[in-house]
């Protein structure tokens, strides 16, 4: 398909990129009246990757959107990408995603095969999640945007939140870092197929795996680490949790691509949005290059799950994952609450 370079210069930002940053959503959203309900158990004022409503002893019901512009040229998988990305948060929350609608925004210069490939894209992803796409809504606009709201299911004794982390978890990352770096590179002309290839298939890849290798392991915390990067999406577990998050960067698996990339200045916008809202709650020891710190604030697009499991099983979690998400790695630790919500160490 003749799509090469053309699909993403219809926008002005790519993937997760352009997520609005962290800080600027809590000020957005300060003081807004709403409701309340003693069954919503998860909502907007949480900062979790979805909100959960419990229905009764058995059942709660997860809900979630995401939605972003074009990271690859292929419509095909530009459609894929943005289906995982979003069924991602249900996968985080220890859910499994049921049903979705799509989110489509159309331009006038998008070629009628091109919108039919994001949306093949999209559901063939959610057929292969077990999703239902039951509708959605298209609208004409400046920028192709495409993804979905999901909803999904578990037992309320399964929900995974970001914010319960303990003192004594092993951390565990299932996806290595620097999308965000290297689809900058691409953008640019310097990655080469084989490059350009292998992070696609990791933004495609569905975090189910992981997912179904957490259950019945004593897992405290997750989230998926996406828009706000490893450090903003660590920030938020470690203020949530009262602890605080040792991120130890020999251990942090990334493409090794994207050190190179970030020596050479690309760093996506969104990184620095990130840095200026973890960056204070941060602290660096030990000698720890600036490439290494720009990965941790980079960006990800249908990233991994970050888990915070108790130390007696982080060992055995990794085991089980190892087959199916080959990535995982421990990465860290959880402490009680020091001066700082992040360490990183050499």
């Amino acid at each position: 398909m003749e799509t090469e370079a053309r699909l993403t210069k219809l926008a002005s930002c790519a993937g997760c990129g352009a997520k609005v940053g962290a800080g600027t959503l809590a000020t957005l959203l300060q003081d807004f009246k709403t409701r309340t309900d003693p069954r919503l158990i998860v909502g907007f004022d949480k900062s979790d990757d979805a909100s959960v409503f419990v229905i009764n002893d058995e059942t709660a019901l997860i809900q979630t959107v995401d939605f972003f512009p074009p990271i690859v040229d292929d419509p095909y998988l530009f459609g894929q990408i943005a289906a995982a990305n979003a069924i991602s948060d249900i996968y985080a929350m220890g859910g499994e995603p049921h049903l979705a609608l799509n989110l489509l925004c159309v331009t006038e210069q998008m070629e009628e095969e091109w919108i039919r490939e994001i949306l093949h894209g999209g559901y063939d992803k959610a057929y292969e999640a077990g999703v239902i796409i039951s509708g959605g809504h298209t609208i004409h606009g400046s920028e192709p945007l495409y993804g979905l709201a999901v909803t999904g299911f578990a037992k309320p004794e399964q929900i995974r939140k970001n914010d319960a982390a303990k003192p004594g978890d092993m951390l565990i990352l299932t996806k290595p870092l620097g999308i965000g770096i290297l689809t900058t590179a691409a953008k640019a002309g310097f990655t080469d197929p084989a490059l350009t290839d292998r992070i696609t298939r990791q933004m495609a890849t569905l975090n189910k795996a992981a997912c179904e290798a957490m259950q019945g392991f004593r897992v405290h915390s997750c989230t998926d680490v996406t828009g706000f990067g490893l450090m903003g999406h660590s920030c938020e577990m470690a203020q949530g949790s009262g602890c605080t998050l040792h991120l130890q960067t020999g251990k942090i698996p990334y493409h090794p691509e994207a050190l190179e990339m970030a020596d050479m200045g690309l760093i996506p916008a969104g990184a620095y949005r990130n840095r200026d809202f973890a960056e204070h709650a941060a602290e660096v020891r030990g000698e720890v290059p600036r490439a290494v710190q720009d990965i941790l604030y980079d960006p990800q697009t249908s990233g991994g799950l970050l888990i915070a499991v108790d130390e007696r099983d982080g060992e055995a979690l990794l085991r089980t994952m190892k087959s199916a998400v080959p990535g995982a790695a421990a990465i860290g630790y959880v402490t009680e609450a020091e001066e700082k919500a992040i360490i990183i160490e050499e």
